[in-house]
């Protein structure tokens, strides 16, 4: 396959790695905005 899997890099430049990262904090920050919510909906039910 020389060296790729499904079209894969194996190594990513200093601005793709940074953009993925972001990307990545985004949507932790999403997920934890989702279970906050969450949360306060079930104490609000109870």
């Amino acid at each position: 396959m020389c060296g790729y899997e499904n079209g894969a890099r194996n190594f990513l430049t200093k601005e793709e790695r940074l953009q993925i990262l972001k990307e990545y904090k985004e949507n932790l920050e999403k997920e934890a905005k989702g279970v906050a919510e969450r949360i306060k909906e079930i104490e609000k039910n109870n």
